[in-house]
């Protein structure tokens, strides 16, 4: 199992009954996951002075029932920087468990070799993994099919100080770029 060890700006704090407790800077939120299939005390007091509780819609989707958070705030993951902003289905604009992920491809990027590395990142979202390869030296094309994720992933860029690195931003239906 790998470990994402540089998260300062980001804790799971607890987890029960289909939600995760968490701390995103210093904002606590409940939010919704579907994978916390186990029943638990909940009896951290965070669960109780959370700034932001995200519930289902029992006809679907959902919103923030409870909102003391900003529109906005920025996190760090070690060099890498990130704007969050609670949105309509549960999500903050960055996934904290690809940590892991961003620093296995970054120690492969930056171990390489090669002169150049270039990237393919499909379903890039608000560019989490764009950012730790562009951080590690690669050239990296940023595919996604919403355009204001990508304008997110343009502002991660910019807020981790690497909007002179090469990357290209496509918004588009990743099935069909491939094609």
């Amino acid at each position: 199992m790998r470990v994402s060890d540089f998260w300062k700006d980001y804790e799971l704090i607890d987890c029960s009954d289909g939600e995760r407790l968490e701390r995103w800077g210093k904002y606590i939120l409940v939010r919704p996951d579907p994978q916390i299939i186990w029943k638990g005390v909940a009896d951290h007091p965070a669960w109780k002075r959370a700034d932001g509780v995200y519930r289902r819609s029992s006809s679907g989707g959902g919103s923030w029932v409870h909102n003391k958070l900003p529109a906005s705030w920025n996190i760090s993951y070690g060099n890498l920087n990130f704007v969050l902003r609670p949105m309509g289905f549960k999500h903050t604009g960055l996934f904290p468990e690809q940590a892991a992920n961003w620093d296995w491809f970054s120690d492969l990027i930056r171990k390489s070799g090669r002169r150049e590395v270039k990237v393919l990142n499909l379903f890039a979202y608000t560019g989490g993994a764009t950012v730790a390869c562009l951080s590690a030296g690669a050239s990296v094309c940023h595919v996604d099919a919403a355009k204001n994720m990508v304008d997110r992933a343009k502002e991660n860029v910019q807020l981790s100080g690497l909007s002179d690195k090469p990357v290209r931003y496509i918004v588009d239906d990743c099935r069909k770029f491939v094609k």
